[in-house]
């Protein structure tokens, strides 16, 4: 088999990269650290279907990507963020859909020295199954540690490395000993690309709720605005016209004008017991109950009552 050469290489990436520009209006630039070619080979699988993985090199991205400017502008957008190892996936599904299995495709991962930590790292307390010979590692690291039943036990939860520190040699060899995989690699998403738009992938995890939380609350200041200034907007309508319309009552309590709203509010003027009975707090439940075992507790007394007054006969018989 004839090895193909580099020219034609690049010819058939820049054909691929075009193409895939031209084709796919939305796309994740991906970076590509800690995962090896197994692992891309799986993600590419996972993806099948539903988006398409391309790799290569940032200078030929760049210039595949500048000669597709004059047709699409706006793809200028991308050139600014492709830096370090990264890559494209580009897609026509749901966004939030291709970054779940993106995400779904990460491995396990034992810490090593010198690498940046993609989260913390939590050592939580336990009995080892380290002899006491390895008490030294602890206490390089402050870790308080006690023998027990000849292993060597970590008292408490210790926060050993924090998100974005280097791994130290004394705390990446500590994990390992403990057969701790703290971290997990895969492709993660550093910008997102959707017909012209760029913007950051926390984008996706806003919610339709929590949009509509948002337009409510603009939607409740301008309105407090309005009435402030005294400027009437659709959002502070409804509140001036229930205030104009407290206004009316108001004038009419005191006058002869009737209306239909307004007749509740005179009866209550002229008989003030309504308002009490109206704010009258509902009895309980179990009032009644109790008050009906008084009852019955009084009956027979009554009874004896009636009976030694009456000597036996009623005044009605």
């Amino acid at each position: 088999m004839v090895k193909e050469g580099r020219t034609e290489w690049k010819g058939r990436f820049f054909q691929k990269m075009i193409k895939y520009l031209d084709e796919y209006p939305k796309c994740f630039i991906v970076g590509a650290d800690n995962v090896g070619s197994s692992q891309m080979q799986k993600i590419r699988i996972s993806l099948r279907g539903y988006a398409v993985i391309l790799m290569g090199k940032n200078t030929m991205m760049k210039k595949a990507i500048r000669g597709q400017l004059e047709k699409n502008p706006n793809l200028e957008k991308l050139l600014p963020h492709i830096f370090e190892n990264v890559g494209f996936v580009f897609t026509k599904q749901d966004l939030s859909f291709i970054r779940e299995k993106l995400q779904e495709n990460k491995v396990a991962a034992p810490a090593k020295a010198g690498a940046l930590a993609p989260c913390d790292v939590v050592l939580p307390a336990q009995v080892t199954s380290l002899g006491p010979e390895k008490t030294s590692f602890f206490q390089a690291l402050q870790i308080t540690t006690k023998i027990t039943r000849g292993t060597i036990e970590i008292i408490n939860d210790i926060n050993l490395i924090k998100k974005g520190d280097r791994v130290g040699a004394s705390e990446a060899t500590l994990l390992n000993m403990l057969n701790i995989s703290p971290f997990s690699y895969g492709l993660t998403v550093r910008q997102v690309y959707d017909s012209g738009a760029i913007f950051s992938p926390d984008i996706l995890d806003i919610k339709p709720e929590d949009l509509r939380n948002k337009f409510l609350e603009g939607v409740k200041n301008i309105a407090s605005i309005s009435l402030q200034i005294g400027y009437p907007t659709v959002a502070s309508a409804p509140h001036s016209i229930a205030n104009g319309f407290k206004n009316l009552m108001a004038i009419a309590a005191v006058t002869d004008i009737e209306f239909d709203a307004v007749k509740r509010l005179k009866d209550y003027l002229k008989d003030p017991s309504k308002f009490a009975a109206a704010a009258a707090p509902a009895a309980p439940a179990a009032a009644p109950k109790a008050a009906e075992k008084e009852k019955e507790k009084e009956k027979p007394k009554q009874e004896e009552e009636e009976e030694e007054g009456d000597m036996g006969f009623s005044l009605f018989d």
